[in-house]
């Protein structure tokens, strides 16, 4: 079901509201950043998420991947969001939202949903990683 989030970074700077269907299912990747990270999200479509305070807080990490935008307060160090720019695997622009940022995420509902996981590592992002108990 289809329900808007409010969430933000650790102290708050950064503020994030997000139209999410966490049912619909969530993902992990295995990438070198995302690993170290624990990056748990859900993917969005840029009309469904909204910056609601804080760009000037923003620094935008860039690792290997040249299109995705590692967003992460200079405050605190949380990373409450990242937006993937084409060409990419989607072929649209799309934001992945970090699941543990977000208010009243019923914990319930989370545990529940399905989550798929990106072979990242290896850009390989249709493939799922042999192993994924780490992530």
């Amino acid at each position: 079901m289809l329900k808007t989030y409010s969430g933000s970074c650790h102290c708050g700077a950064v503020r994030i509201e997000a139209d999410v269907d966490i049912s619909a299912g969530t993902g992990k990747c295995n990438c070198t950043l995302c690993t170290k990270m624990r990056l748990w999200s859900v993917a969005v479509k840029p009309s469904a998420f909204r910056l609601v305070a804080g760009q000037e807080a923003l620094t935008d990490y860039r690792g290997r991947n040249p299109v995705a935008h590692h967003f992460f307060c200079s405050h605190c160090s949380v990373r409450p969001f990242e937006r993937v720019d084409t060409p990419n695997m989607t072929g649209h622009t799309y934001y992945n939202i970090n699941v543990a940022c977000l208010d009243g995420v019923d914990i319930d509902e989370l545990a529940a949903a399905p989550v798929t996981y990106f072979d990242g590592l290896n850009d390989a992002w249709g493939s799922t990683p042999s192993e994924v108990r780490h992530l």
